[in-house]
């Protein structure tokens, strides 16, 4: 059998898609993109009518002849499916096709190979690889293993090295988990931290390319990677800021999903997402310029309800300097938002997310007057750090006068954990905190 020396990037490419129906646009357009992504160069788009999958070869034998004279017509090195193929489904391909065949899965972890920069996230994609190569090793294009560049090692040919290449890819996976499990603790420890200071964590989650990057860079005045691609970034990045009249938070990135994601490859990224599944409110960034904006949303909410993300969600519409939207917030109820319209690129409603954010994390805001004696000066400082203070002023005995906007159980709270008197610092208005904390945080807060 003739043996085909695998590449790494830039291979001249045919693209498969698989449809019971005619093959949507959008989806077509997505699948180029992914295979751009990952560097390869587009010879043709095949479109593939089929009632079911043929257990063989996926498409028909008629369809694999016509693909094989293409290959070879158009000098193509690989041809990529849009679909899930087993191993055996692959190895008959390549035998036919003389040449390498992946499917979306080998497609997008080459991607998120191409992406990796932490530590943690080069250890998730090795881990991925690994799981997706060991039922992949005996393979048309590899009649032997010294010519698979990159693979385990070259250490030889014959099914006994075959057999060394699946005991190492076994210890390998066992190494990687264990460093995980290390990687996880130490996250476990910052989130605990974090926990006992009452900070809360804001992750963005999106579809990727929604402009989630962009919109965390300007929120966090930080430097992560973003552009107009899928998967740009791979790695979850923490930021911690003050963020005007909530105060302190944790801003979480996170990578970006997308349509027919394997549920492998999401066990597989479980630790990175790990931030969306302790968040204290989830920003989920949707493209709203996209046409196709209505599945990208189903096949967020998908993942996040496969990971177990249960966190309060607010919908952020993106790209509104493309879509022509108005920036605006759209409530849920009178006082919990459900959406609100921005542009992270041009700025526009971005004052309008501060805004919904603070009522998400701390209910409906509201105008007080305190009067703080000069010793509340701790207080003070408290209100400045969360910068809810509208004016003050000096009376003539040395009184401090302030007029904050505030939601009112944040308020009670800094101020009993203040010990300072209600009644003194709120007047009349020290009435509506007469009913138990928890029970005012229950009616007001959706958190």
């Amino acid at each position: 059998m003739e043996n085909f020396e695998q590449r790494h990037s830039g291979e001249r490419a045919i693209l498969v898609s698989v449809s019971v129906q005619q093959l949507d646009d959008l989806d077509a357009e997505e699948f180029r993109l992914l295979a751009q992504s990952a560097g390869a160069e587009i010879l043709e788009h095949i479109t593939v009518p089929r009632n079911r999958p043929d257990p063989k070869f996926f498409i028909g034998s008629g369809k694999v002849d016509e693909i094989a004279e293409q290959v070879q017509y158009l000098e193509a090195e690989l041809v990529i499916f849009d679909h899930s193929l087993s191993p055996a489904q692959e190895r008959n391909l390549e035998r036919i096709l003389k040449c390498r065949v992946i499917d979306r899965t080998g497609l997008i972890l080459d991607i998120f190979a191409l992406r990796a920069r932490t530590h943690e996230g080069k250890l998730q994609v090795e881990l991925a690889q690994l799981k997706h190569l060991s039922t992949r090793l005996i393979r048309g294009f590899t009649g032997n293993l010294e010519q698979q560049k990159g693979g385990i090692g070259l250490r030889g040919p014959g099914e006994s090295q075959l057999e060394t290449d699946r005991r190492l890819i076994r210890v390998r996976i066992t190494q990687l988990k264990d460093k995980l499990v290390k990687v996880q603790q130490t996250r476990l420890q910052g989130r605990a931290a974090r926990q006992k200071a009452a900070i809360p964590t804001i992750s963005l989650v999106g579809y990727t390319n929604a402009g989630k990057s962009t919109l965390f860079n300007i929120l966090a005045k930080s430097d992560v990677y973003a552009a107009d691609q899928l998967f740009a970034t791979l790695d979850p990045t923490l930021r911690r800021l003050e963020w005007d009249g909530v105060g302190t938070v944790v801003l979480a990135d996170t990578v970006g999903f997308v349509r027919n994601l394997q549920h492998d490859l999401v066990e597989s990224f479980k630790a990175t997402l790990e931030e969306t599944l302790e968040a204290t409110l989830l920003l989920h960034v949707i493209d709203a310029s996209s046409p196709n904006m209505s599945e990208q949303i189903e096949a967020v909410e998908t993942v996040l309800k496969e990971i177990g993300a249960d966190a309060p969600v607010l919908h952020v519409y993106n790209k509104i300097d493309i879509s022509g939207d108005a920036a605006k917030i759209i409530y849920r109820t009178a006082e919990l938002p459900e959406r609100v319209y921005v542009s992270a690129h041009s700025g526009q409603g971005l004052e309008l997310l501060s805004e919904a954010v603070q009522q998400c994390l701390m209910g409906q805001l509201q105008h007080f007057d305190l009067t703080l004696k000069p010793a509340y000066g701790k207080l003070r400082n408290q209100l400045y750090t969360l910068n809810v203070i509208e004016s003050e002023r000096y009376e003539e005995n040395g009184d401090l006068h302030l007029t904050v906007c505030i939601a009112p159980h944040k308020l009670e709270q800094i101020i009993k954990q203040a010990h300072l008197p209600l009644d003194e610092i709120l007047g009349n208005k020290a009435s509506i905190f007469q009913r138990p904390l928890e029970e005012f945080e229950t009616q007001h807060s959706p958190l």
